[in-house]
């Protein structure tokens, strides 16, 4: 098992809104990967190998005179994670139909009810990319579709398009944390289609699939959109998130390539999501 050490930033922001959105967007860019706001303000959590003393920099909402924002910062062990979240992790509902909580949370009244013991991994339904993505989930038919999770985090979308019938599902994630809580989930949720695999876009090679989930960022969705395009059954769907209203344009641009049709938007906080056919 490897290492992954995670440094956490804690930011204090006075007025919260909309410092907080700015600021967890640029955070984005700059390379964190998971975000739990606060009443004081918001934590955001990057991994080690990623980050450099001069990781806020270009963050540039710190030198607004609007608002008022003081943070510190320190490793945050894997075994401590655990702890950290259950601090913060409320559950959340979806559409009024699909909720995503921890163990400890009381089961609430809904079609779709999702468990994860979420630790150090991205994907636990906060994020607005990963709200979206359970949307385009319960919004689309999927029983008996082949599906692929790219940068599967927790394998919460795994996980809910199993419930919504997709067989087999393949949950893949490059980070060996994600990889064992996808796995831990995926027994948790009594999921029996799907196979978790640790790696990148290579392991996809010969693999065809007829919906592909990928919530990663934009640079990676440029660099790996071939590989979806050529795994893609005819007629599957494509959806597409982890990126900005800014960024539509370019991954359009890159799709069209491959003659992957747009055909809808999702928009939470200036994050999109993007659904494409084949």
């Amino acid at each position: 098992m490897s290492n992954t050490i995670y440094i956490g930033y804690y930011f204090k922001v006075q007025p919260l809104q909309p410092a907080v959105e700015i600021l967890i967007a640029e955070l984005g860019y700059a390379g964190f990967e998971s975000f739990v706001e606060n009443e004081d303000g918001v934590t955001a959590y990057i991994q080690k190998d990623e980050w450099n003393e001069n990781i806020l920099d270009d963050i540039q909402i710190l030198n607004s005179d609007e608002f008022e924002i003081t943070y510190t910062f320190e490793d945050i062990e894997q075994t401590n994670w655990n702890e950290e979240w259950e601090k913060n992790f409320n559950p959340i509902v979806v559409d009024d139909m699909c909720s995503v909580r921890a163990p400890f949370h009381e089961k609430p009244n809904t079609q779709y009810d999702i468990v994860i013991e979420p630790k150090m991994s991205f994907g636990t339904g906060h994020h607005e990319t990963t709200h979206m993505m359970i949307q385009h989930i319960l919004k689309n038919d999927l029983k008996d579709k082949s599906v692929l999770d790219m940068g599967c985090g927790t394998g919460v979308l795994a996980i809910l398009a199993e419930i919504k019938g997709a067989k087999p599902i393949d949950a893949v994630d490059y980070d060996n944390w994600c990889y064992l809580n996808s796995l831990e989930n995926v027994e948790r949720n009594n999921s029996n289609h799907i196979t978790v695999i640790e790696g990148d876009a290579s392991v996809l090679e010969g693999k065809k699939y007829d919906v592909i989930i990928a919530n990663i960022n934009r640079n990676i969705l440029l660099q790996d959109m071939k590989t979806y395009a050529t795994c893609l059954n005819e007629n599957g769907m494509l959806f597409l998130s982890g990126f900005y209203n800014d960024d539509i344009p370019i991954i359009k641009n890159e799709c069209e390539k491959y003659m992957l049709n747009f055909q809808e938007k999702l928009e939470r906080n200036n994050w999109v999501s993007l659904k494409f056919l084949n």
